[in-house]
């Protein structure tokens, strides 16, 4: 049986998304956008520029620093996540693909997931926990064909 959806499959990992698109009937991998996300790539030390918070303890005359909650880096992964999202959310409303498949590492791959919304979530066809973003625009579609 041919497949006639469209299908986008995204390859992030938690500073990198390209998106792809699959012909219908799944026979070429070619590029979705012409646009590549990449995030803020720098080490948790240098996004965090503030200095921690400090505290007093009621029982000791003594202060001392707060750890910050979540890790900066972390928390630029997330917000890549939402990004990501973002995008496939437009795209999601202008009807321009039928499926998706996500392939990323399993971390990413969750923040993904939290940041989807309930019908974007439903379109969802695969998820594949792997980091492709390395390979290079020759080999990517050859790996991303056996998705599909």
């Amino acid at each position: 049986m041919i497949n006639h959806k469209t299908i986008w499959i995204v390859v992030a990992d938690g500073a990198r998304a390209r998106f792809y698109r699959s012909n219908p009937g799944g026979t070429r991998i070619e590029p979705a956008l012409n646009v590549e996300l990449v995030a803020d790539r720098r080490p948790s030390r240098d996004l965090d520029s503030d200095r921690p918070g400090r505290t007093k303890d009621r029982m000791a005359p003594g202060r001392h620093a707060l750890e910050p909650s979540t890790d900066p880096h972390e928390h630029a992964q997330q917000a890549f996540a939402r990004e990501v999202v973002e995008l496939l959310e437009k795209h999601r409303t202008q009807n321009d693909f039928d499926e998706l498949i996500i392939v990323a590492p399993p971390k990413m791959l969750g923040h993904v997931r939290e940041a989807m919304s309930a019908p974007l979530r439903r379109m969802v066809r695969r998820e594949e926990p792997k980091d492709l973003t390395k390979l290079d625009a020759n080999t990517l579609p050859q790996r991303l064909a056996a998705l599909v």
